[in-house]
């Protein structure tokens, strides 16, 4: 069983074996304009104990200032250049590319305009502005009219970068659709692939790092296909919060790539040890918890007296069961025993 795709242990609290956590926003630290139950409190024992927090998020919608002053309104210690986005990546990529004062078209939101204009390049919301590139990113006032114009820019032939392929955004009443949907539609009106600039691309998280000096950085993320596959492209630990998109039954079925070295209910996990799996055989423990895999599916052994010992020790079983025969354990039994463990617990359905 390969420590490069499993669980890890920490004997001490990420808060306290980690210089700086970079941390999604969507889902892991608020939901809408809400924050999540118990997440300022978190984050405000984590710089309590000298651990520096910074947010680095998909969401191309809002400049780092609104998103830094949003974070201070729901008690989270914030300054705007805590906040990293992937409309900073985007306009970067093309800053590197394009002559100063280049004309970009942006499909999207104030949060790519002002990105844009920090870096010497002039946004346009129309093809008859002449643009010579198009980027395209999250926001909520997304338009017909404006996908028209970025399929006609890249059936034009002009550079496009998406600032991410989110297929969803979390909202208190589900998954909405996100910015991947959106670029979708254009990607099937021109039959054209996008350049992506966010994550799961490991330049949000390593420039981030980069700018706050970390020498041990952790990712908190509620999504595998973003955040946890980024952290791992980046080389950083990624920890998964079950508050946002993705849930247990995700989270037992992730491929390799996509796994986090860590599981937590909330932000909380952030000042608690992480116990670390231990293997026998079929056998995972973790705390008092054990199980295996037989006949494809995760048999529990001992449900133990923690809900969330119980989910690691099954996704490390389901894990090494998929490595080995390229298949989904089934998870049925699993998922039964954290029901009853906790009803109301965050394991999804």
């Amino acid at each position: 069983m390969s420590s490069s795709s499993t669980l890890i242990g920490l004997d001490r609290a990420p808060s306290a074996e980690f210089d700086t956590v970079l941390l999604d926003l969507d889902g892991v630290v608020y939901i809408g304009p809400k924050a999540v139950d118990g997440a300022p409190e978190a984050l405000e024992r984590v710089r309590a104990e000298g651990t520096r927090t910074a947010f680095v998020t998909n969401n191309a919608s809002r400049p780092p200032r609104v998103v830094a002053e949003h974070l201070r309104e729901l008690g989270v210690h914030a300054q705007d250049d805590d906040v990293v986005n992937s409309a900073q990546a985007a306009s970067a990529l093309f800053a590197k590319r394009l002559p100063a004062g280049s004309k970009v078209l942006v499909v999207g939101g104030v949060g790519l305009y002002e990105a844009l204009e920090a870096t010497g390049l002039k946004p346009v919301g129309s093809m008859d502005d002449e643009p010579v590139a198009v980027v395209q990113g999250f926001s909520p006032d997304l338009n017909w009219q404006l996908l028209v114009e970025g399929t006609r820019a890249v059936r034009a032939g002009l550079p496009w970068i998406a600032t991410n392929m989110d297929a969803t955004v979390p909202t208190p009443y589900g998954p909405a659709p996100g910015n991947g949907t959106m670029v979708e539609a254009v990607i099937t009106a021109t039959k054209v692939q996008p350049e992506v600039a966010g994550k799961p691309q490991p330049t949000l998280f390593l420039e981030a790092a980069a700018r706050y000096g970390s020498e041990k950085a952790v990712v908190v993320g509620d999504r595998l296909d973003t955040d946890l596959e980024g952290a791992r492209a980046a080389g950083l630990v990624g920890l998964i919060v079950l508050t946002g998109v993705h849930r247990v039954t995700d989270l037992i079925a992730a491929p390799a790539h996509t796994r986090p070295h860590l599981i937590a209910r909330d932000l909380g996990g952030l000042l608690e040890p992480h116990p670390a799996p231990k293997v026998q055989g079929d056998l995972v423990t973790v705390g008092d918890s054990r199980v295996r895999v037989g006949k494809g599916a995760v048999i529990v052994i001992d449900a133990g007296s923690d809900a969330l010992n119980l989910l690691r020790a099954g996704c490390v079983a389901a894990w090494a069961y998929q490595d080995r025969y390229d298949d989904v354990a089934g998870s049925e039994a699993l998922l039964s025993e954290l029901y009853a463990m906790e009803s109301d617990g965050p394991w999804g359905r």
